[in-house]
């Protein structure tokens, strides 16, 4: 009997009889893993714990603690889901259903049936039976001919559609109880180890996302091994409903979306528009440190510009229509970068003029499907902390290095921990990506060098790239614990090619300067809306957009009211006054609701002391202070 040579985490290579499966080598380690075990991870590719294996591999054996063990369980639940509803709603035809970030989703056909909060218990009461069931889940190969036999029988044009992209191949089915997919999988080994089941809503779908095609409905839910855990991620969710920052734009006054103005293209309110300025000063003066000089470039451009640039038509479906002006097409501008170049080029560079570090506020433009459309998070239009540095290539790991640090800083600053993606090419598609292949081996070891030597948590996202360069993308974790791409740092050798851009070298030769690209906040309006979110609206003093209100007890107190207000302004604060003829406990509950970080309230022996009664925002009363004393701590606070 041949044998295999299996290397475990820790190093340890043990051999095995070849064809052993993932479920007998975490039976021969501990009966208690092989209940925990849900896949398993081989060379990197996450397989059945029943496929075996027979060559040679690295193995980890994946549960719930581990994100591709999670992702594999909630792939196993949306079929589960998938029988339940077949059981339940027979005739229903079925698209596709993933795990996603956080649960799994299917698309389904229910003709004339609109889905109901009624149905949702339904299926999660079938979902509960049919998993104390413990059927496999069983791998099945087929030919492409019995597949397509398979779903002809059934009625099933979706999956027939997929086929499609398969003739002849060999094509993976999944089977459990009495319910079949077309699948890559992998799955996990039973039913019955998806334990609490929360169907948790109902939304349409395009087929394959395109507005040309039928809207399905689409069902998301999440599963989980215990109840506990269910709990709490309700409770979460719960949570996320309070802080979402549609719901708080309204309340806070910070943003709104009009009709009249077009879907994705928010409007900023004065409350919001401080705030973002303030972020914005706060980038700014750490460019003033770092040697950037600020431009300002238009808002749209010549369609030229992006074919050069390859903007168009990599991303042709994303982008506005082209305008028709004087023979000469333009477009809203979908990026920044190619109007940077025209700086760079509008002029001879020397290599003592390098590294040339270009920053921008820049609004651009993308066309996202209305559907696709949510708040602040995917907008039409929408501004880049954007910047562009041109610097030789023995500047580049200490510019990537400048770059990065000044991410972190922003991160660091609003108490959100990150880690770091290095997102490279997908090797099975290069025709996905502009430029060499010699210079994208360079750009990608040259970023991994850089992760390296400033011991970043980092990991690998093959397929992440842009098409013309590899990156850093900075993934942050708010304070509901969710994930967020926020932020990136990408070096790029295609552009200067593709612009002729150039600097004379010390050796009198013309060279290509090397590009970076880097917007630590990724898009002000995205960052906005989780920076909402992850505050609860209830902003640090020194963003927040009222930091203090005077709250008079009666009209008779006004005038003392504006002088302190007055003072407050005089030493850089943002106060305003409330003289509404309101019971100063109304005002009070008023202005908590609001988050306004502190309130000072006035009446006849606080004007007669020279002094305020303050109270902040959660803590309550903080007692009586002079006015100088408010002021300055205020300002020590601010």
């Amino acid at each position: 009997m041949t044998s295999v040579h299996i290397t475990f985490p820790d190093g340890a290579v043990k051999e095995f009889p070849s064809g052993i499966t993932g479920i007998q080598i975490t039976e021969s380690i501990s009966n208690s893993l092989a209940r925990k075990a849900l896949a398993i991870s081989v060379n990197d590719a996450v397989w059945d714990l029943s496929r075996p294996i027979t060559a040679d591999a690295a193995i980890r054996i994946l549960t719930w603690d581990n994100e591709e063990g999670k992702s594999t369980y909630w792939h196993s639940s949306a079929h589960l889901m998938a029988e339940a509803i077949e059981a339940v709603f027979p005739g229903t035809k079925f698209g596709i259903g993933p795990p996603i970030e956080n649960g799994f989703y299917y698309d389904i056909d229910m003709g004339d049936h609109s889905l109901t909060a009624e149905d949702l218990k339904k299926l999660e009461e079938k979902m509960a039976e049919l998993a104390k069931r413990d059927v496999p889940f069983e791998r099945r190969e087929v030919t492409w001919e019995e597949a397509v036999d398979y779903f002809t029988k059934k009625g099933d044009p979706y999956k027939l559609e997929l086929l499609d992209e398969f003739k002849g191949q060999q094509i993976s089915m999944y089977h459990q109880g009495n319910f079949t997919d077309l699948c890559y999988g992998p799955h996990i080994p039973s039913t019955g180890r998806i334990k609490f089941v929360k169907l948790l809503s109902i939304a349409g779908a395009y087929w394959r996302g395109s507005e040309k095609n039928k809207m399905l409905q689409r069902i998301y839910g999440i599963t989980f091994p215990t109840k506990q855990e269910l709990d709490d991620h309700l409770f979460r969710l719960e949570e996320a409903k309070r802080r979402d920052h549609r719901k708080l734009g309204v309340e806070l006054e910070l943003f709104m979306i009009s009709p009249n103005v077009g879907s994705g293209l928010p409007i900023w309110l004065p409350k919001g528009t401080i705030v973002r300025r303030k972020l914005e000063e706060f980038i700014k003066r750490e460019l003033v440190k770092r040697g950037y000089t600020e431009v300002m470039t238009p808002h749209i451009g010549n369609l030229n510009l992006y074919r050069t640039s390859g903007h168009y038509p990599y991303y042709a479906e994303s982008q506005f229509p082209p305008m028709k002006v004087e023979e000469e097409e333009y477009v809203l501008k979908p990026m920044n970068c190619p109007h940077h170049h025209q700086i760079y080029s509008s002029k001879p560079r020397s290599y003592r003029d390098l590294p040339v570090r270009l920053a921008e506020f820049g609004t651009v433009y993308r066309y996202e499907q209305s559907g696709e459309l949510t708040g602040l998070t995917r907008v039409r239009g929408f501004t880049q902390d954007d910047a562009h540095i041109y610097c030789t290539h023995e500047q580049l790991k200490d510019e990537l290095v400048n770059a990065i640090e000044l991410t972190q800083l922003v991160f660091t600053t609003f108490g959100m921990p990150v880690k770091t993606r290095l997102s490279f090419r997908d090797p099975k598609n290069p025709a996905k990506y502009a430029g060499e292949p010699a210079m994208w081996d360079q750009a990608e070891r040259e970023i991994t060098e850089v992760a390296q030597s400033m011991k970043l948590d980092y990991f690998v996202g093959l397929g992440e790239a842009a098409f013309y360069g590899p990156k850093f993308d900075f993934i942050v974790r708010d304070a509901l614990g969710r994930q967020w791409q926020l932020g990136t740092v990408q070096v790029d050798y295609v552009m200067p090619e593709r612009f002729g851009l150039e600097y004379i070298g010390s050796d009198g030769q013309k060279h290509r300067p090397v590009i970076i690209h880097r917007a630590p906040f990724g898009s002000m309006e995205r960052f906005m809306s989780i920076l909402i979110e992850h505050y609860a609206g209830d902003f640090p003093l020194w963003l927040a957009p009222v930091q203090a209100v005077v709250l008079p007890i009666t009209d008779a107190y006004n005038e003392y009211a504006r002088d302190v207000a007055a003072k407050l302004t005089a030493a850089g604060l943002r106060a305003e006054i409330d003289t509404r003829n309101e019971k100063i406990g109304y005002k009070i509950r008023e202005h908590e609701v609001k988050k306004v970080p502190f309130m000072l309230v006035v009446g006849e022996k606080e004007r007669a002391a020279g002094s305020v009664s303050v109270r902040q925002h959660k803590k309550g009363d903080l007692g009586v202070l002079t006015v100088e004393e408010a002021v300055r701590k205020l300002v020590n606070e601010n």
